[in-house]
């Protein structure tokens, strides 16, 4: 029988890295814990400022245009607090930088579950080779929660050492748990309409049709109706 994630966290912290990355990987599960009574935080590592095909674009009113969507995206999905760390897209600094700065938020919301992005799950098939920034983000993620952030004497300056739980981490090639988004499955899309910026003009005709396929294919595969896959790490029981 697949494993669920059950367990409601007093507060969780999701670590992406452009601003509609958050309701794509794991919105629903986000939603559901927020309507649980989780505190959820949200950090997103970069501006989004490169997020367009047209090359007419000016990148400063896109990262703006993306962060007000990241932010109404928030509101939907219940998340209490995001921070943007304002990086630019496609040109995350150096790991320890990135680490540090995750460290600092880690430490100050002192959250019991991380959620962010499978580094190791690189090529999609044939056809789609994981973001740089995606790849980057989640190294940065994993090498924050374990061992910086549980570990006083790195970073001293970024406050008291804090234990990190559990690590769920979306896009991953090897899932081994798996969430029950049944009652929020619609707030996730709701969320993902909110980044106009990132959709294509039709979007209203097939995205929702499209989400919900993918949630059935997973909640197949977990006994439900919907379902979002992760890979889980139990670092500290």
């Amino acid at each position: 029988m697949a494993a669920l994630v059950d367990a409601v966290p007093t507060t969780a912290l999701a670590v992406y890295a452009h601003p509609d990355d958050p309701e794509v990987s794991c919105g629903g599960l986000l939603a559901r814990w927020a309507r649980a009574g989780t505190e959820v935080h949200v950090v997103v590592a970069t501006r989004g400022e490169k997020g367009s095909v047209d090359p007419s674009t000016d990148p400063d009113d896109l990262a703006r245009r993306r962060q007000e969507e990241l932010r109404l995206a928030a509101d939907v999905l219940g998340v209490a607090g995001v921070e943007l760390l304002g990086h630019a897209d496609g040109d995350l600094p150096p790991q320890p930088t990135l680490v540090r700065e995750l460290v600092g938020v880690i430490r100050r919301l002192t959250p019991e579950v991380v959620v962010g992005v499978d580094p190791t799950a690189v090529y999609f098939g044939d056809a789609y080779v994981n973001h740089v920034d995606h790849r980057a983000i989640g190294w940065a993620t994993l090498d924050a929660v374990a061992p910086a952030a549980s570990s006083p004497l790195y970073f001293p300056e970024q406050g008291p050492a804090h234990r990190v739980g559990t690590v769920l981490l979306s896009g991953t090639l090897e899932p081994d748990v798996w969430a029950d988004v049944g009652t929020t499955l619609d707030v996730k899309v709701r969320a993902m309409f909110c980044h106009r910026s990132q959709l294509a003009a039709d979007a209203d005709e097939w995205l929702a049709d499209f989400v919900r396929e993918r949630a059935a294919d997973e909640g197949r595969r977990a006994g439900v109706r919907y379902a979002e896959a992760f890979r889980r790490l139990r670092l500290h029981r």
